[in-house]
């Protein structure tokens, strides 16, 4: 894929129970296929496809692989039926979904634990000689509420992506098949979260695409808190689109979203805002 002339949109299709903004929504085949084929439509260049929720408390391989393959298979065939040029990306850490998925025609693996949870990991995706997403994530999500808060985030991912991109280049994955995500959120305070998408330009001195996955996150719906109480996730538009144009003005690739067509225009303006800039 060509990563840099104009930012790529990436939807999310979460066929969980349990996902935190849209769990149980896409648990129905044929729901889960016809929302895919719309983000398609809308203008989505990546569908990212998950059959486990990684949301805060959740534990880690709670789900078995074999459960998570039942959920996303069906629907990747069919979406891939319909529309054979789909670039589809699975949302796993575990070695035996990654292959199975990539087997079947997915092209990407989004790893969360950026290939430390699951041993086999690395190697699959050397074998398999997919594209990758390494996401940053402190701990594990049943660790997220007990953590610190870090006391310089960007400095923090940035000295672990370097870590962890060379390991994962030294034992074979092709540094153009890597892609770097923050991991907003994930395991990153609420005051975290912001000094991270203003700095997210300096990740760029890693020498990887960046991808910013920020829709509807709960350090959105704590900005936007009304009474006391956070937004929940379904009040999360605007400031998602907020945080989007951010991202992309700071240098992100791709930006992973729920709500599509709006996130197409917003990174339509962002682009042409960066092109009249350079």
């Amino acid at each position: 894929m060509d990563l840099g002339e104009r930012t790529l949109v990436m939807g999310i299709l979460n066929i969980t129970p349990d996902s935190f903004s849209d769990g149980g929504r896409f648990l129905s085949r044929d729901h889960a296929v016809g929302h895919a084929l719309r983000m398609l439509d809308e203008g989505a260049q990546i569908l990212d496809i998950g059959g486990e929720s990684t949301r805060p408390g959740a534990r880690v391989a709670g789900v078995p692989a074999e459960e998570e393959l039942r959920r996303i298979m069906p629907v990747m065939e069919d979406v891939l039926r319909e529309r054979p040029d789909a670039i589809l990306s699975v949302d796993t850490y575990k070695a035996k979904v990654a292959r199975t998925a990539v087997t079947a025609g997915a092209q990407i693996v989004n790893d969360v634990s950026a290939l430390r949870w699951d041993r086999e990991m690395t190697g699959t995706i050397t074998e398999l000689k997919c594209g990758v997403v390494l996401m940053h994530t402190r701990g594990r999500p049943e660790e997220w509420q007990t953590l610190s808060p870090s006391p310089d985030i960007v400095a923090e991912v940035k000295a672990d992506f370097h870590d962890w991109t060379k390991i994962a280049m030294d034992q074979g994955i092709k540094k153009e098949r890597i892609v770097l995500d923050p991991g907003f959120g994930f395991g990153k305070k609420f005051e975290g979260n912001y000094p991270l998408l203003a700095g997210l330009e300096q990740l760029h001195e890693l020498g990887f695409p960046l991808l910013a996955g920020t829709s509807r996150k709960s350090f959105i719906g704590r900005t936007l808190a009304r009474a006391g109480k956070d937004a929940p996730p379904d009040e999360r538009l605007y400031g998602t689109l907020a945080a989007v144009t951010a991202s992309v003005l700071q240098g992100a690739h791709i930006v992973r979203v729920h709500d599509v067509r709006p996130a197409v225009d917003a990174v339509k303006i962002a682009d042409e805002i960066l092109r009249a800039d350079s």
